[in-house]
């Protein structure tokens, strides 16, 4: 059961900040897709629930995690693909319609503010529903790669296993050796690899020049959602504090850039964000 919302009167300095900074710059985390079914990484004091996720280098540079990773994918896909927007994501396609957001920097990969009509949006970390060939660059839709993950390991659809965060499943004590990873239909030979930023990996320049001009048209920034642990999006707090811009955060436990913040509400996102905002009024 998500915890209560805060009393009133803890909602309205929120509720005036609101209205006082109209042209937002929106930083999301896991915290607004909990209410998906999507697991998150962290705890409330921002520390790790279980192993860190697969690095770069280690899924790039070994056969044998590249099908640890597949595997658990294969599992884990049906509770990504099939979410479906929150509270959360709805309220802030809705602040957008009203002219509300200059830009939401999602940390998340899993498509669900786009798929709540949000469309000023920058996946910071890709998206989970496509899937690059490391050697030609095709993509195709991981819907389409779970396909022939199947055909290829049928007695892998059977199984179940304890959600994990994007897409992942916790399939503990397997044994991934026969595991059989298909390569890239186009190209016939290359690696396949989720189209999203791996720990250990770079965010695309283009992605963070485009959120850096976002940030120098917007009042304020809102954390919705999001630890912050990360840097590649702390970094962006950090630019709005040197650029003088006050720094909101609606998050449950501690964030990175507490130190930082002017406004900070321990509540559930969606709920406070409806609740506190109550649109037309902002």
């Amino acid at each position: 059961m998500p915890k209560a919302l805060p009393p009133d009167s803890e909602l309205a300095p929120l509720r005036d900040w609101l209205r006082r900074h109209p042209r937002l710059f929106v930083i999301t985390g896991a915290g607004c897709s909990t209410e998906a079914g999507i697991p998150d990484y962290r705890d409330e004091n921002g520390d790790w629930k279980r192993p860190q996720p697969v690095t770069y280098q280690a899924f790039m540079g070994d056969a044998a995690t590249r099908r640890r990773y597949w595997a658990r994918s294969l599992v884990g896909w049906p509770v990504i693909g099939g979410a479906r927007p929150g509270t959360a994501h709805h309220a802030l396609a809705q602040l957008e319609r009203q002219g509300r957001i200059a830009l939401l920097l999602t940390q998340n990969v899993d498509g669900l503010h786009h798929a709540a009509g949000s469309r000023r949006v920058i996946d910071l970390h890709g998206r989970i529903a496509t899937v690059r060939c490391m050697d030609c660059e095709a993509r195709m839709p991981r819907a389409e790669l779970q396909h022939e993950l199947l055909r290829r390991n049928p007695a892998w659809a059977a199984l179940q296993a304890g959600a994990a965060p994007d897409g992942d499943a916790d399939l503990e004590g397997r044994d991934f050796q026969s595991f059989d990873v298909p390569p890239c239909p186009r190209c016939g030979t290359g690696l396949l690899k989720p189209d999203v930023v791996f720990f250990g990996e770079s965010v695309p320049r283009a992605r963070v020049d485009a959120a850096h001009a976002a940030l120098a048209r917007a009042d304020a920034v809102l954390v919705a959602g999001s630890s912050l642990m990360v840097y590649s999006g702390f970094r962006f707090v950090q630019a709005a504090v040197q650029r003088g811009l006050p720094v909101a955060a609606i998050n449950r436990g501690r964030t990175r850039a507490d130190g930082l913040l002017a406004l900070k509400l321990e509540a559930d996102v969606g709920k406070a964000l409806v609740e506190c905002s109550a649109f037309e009024s902002c």
